[in-house]
């Protein structure tokens, strides 16, 4: 069994203090993907930034304060990739990839956008680019008979399903069409070639949400969006027997305005 984790933070070091530290002592996942981190590896506490038992990859942005992805293993990487070879992203905090065995897992933080500012401009950038990379990964990783694995906040909700008030959001970034196509080409065979597997896994249903704001009572009407996916190849989408998300019992209990999304893989 392959278990695997992926939560955006809200800042690292703020989730150590409310509660990271006992859930990563707890969890039984083998992989555990982080976005959002928003430290250099030497502003987090050593049970953070090296705990006992992980082999960790912090990769921050070099913009301070800013975006930031983790990746903790049990298994040490036979490699450990970051950014994706573009020149404008690379140094942005917002993907790093860990080959495991039979597997390559990443954690993505792609860029949450704001319609007509400049912010928008880069999500499309940044879109554009990586789509080409999920492409030429899941061929490589083919010819090596690997499956692929990318874990992350995707800041796109890619159906009416996947959030609460999506008659309120079709105009905002993260449910504007044109980035819902776009997630489409990521899931369609012949193109990107991913599947979404917690949604492979609960079909027809409303979320499960992975986001709350903590504005208002959003969290305790599940007033959410589900943004967080774990996109795999097919071949390990198709030995996923168990998703879910980690949702905190009460609003008081959280770490993060996001909530970890799980898949235990079959191997």
């Amino acid at each position: 069994m392959l278990t695997v984790t992926s939560v955006n933070v809200n800042g690292l070091r703020a989730a150590a203090r409310k509660g990271f530290v006992p859930w990563l002592a707890e969890t039984s996942a083998d992989v555990v993907c982080l976005q959002e981190v928003r430290a250099e590896p030497h502003q987090l506490p050593e049970e953070v930034r090296a705990p006992e038992g992980w082999h960790v990859t912090h990769a921050p942005a070099a913009t301070k304060g800013r975006a930031g992805v983790s990746l903790y293993s049990r298994r040490e990487p036979d490699r450990v990739r970051t950014g994706f070879g573009s020149a404008e992203f690379d140094g942005s905090g917002r993907y790093v990839e860990a080959d495991l065995p039979g597997v390559t897992v990443a954690s993505l933080y792609l860029p949450s956008g704001e319609v007509g500012t400049e912010r928008q401009d880069e999500k499309v950038r940044f879109m554009g680019e990586f789509l080409g990379h999920l492409t030429g990964l899941r061929e490589r990783a083919a010819a090596e008979g690997r499956q692929v694995l990318i874990c992350g906040d995707w800041n796109i909700a890619h159906q009416q399903a996947d959030l609460k008030n999506w008659r309120g959001n079709t105009k905002n970034s993260g449910f504007l069409p044109e980035e819902r196509a776009w997630l489409t080409r990521v899931l369609t065979e012949g193109d990107g070639g991913y599947t979404d597997v917690l949604r492979a896994l609960h079909p027809g249903v409303e979320g499960p949400y992975s986001w709350w704001s903590y504005r208002g009572r959003a969290f305790d009407n599940d007033s959410g969006w589900r943004i967080d996916y774990q996109m795999a190849t097919a071949g390990l989408a198709g030995r996923a027997v168990k998703g879910f998300v980690e949702r905190a019992a009460t609003h008081e209990e959280r770490w993060s305005d996001h909530a970890p999304v799980t898949v235990v893989y079959d191997l």
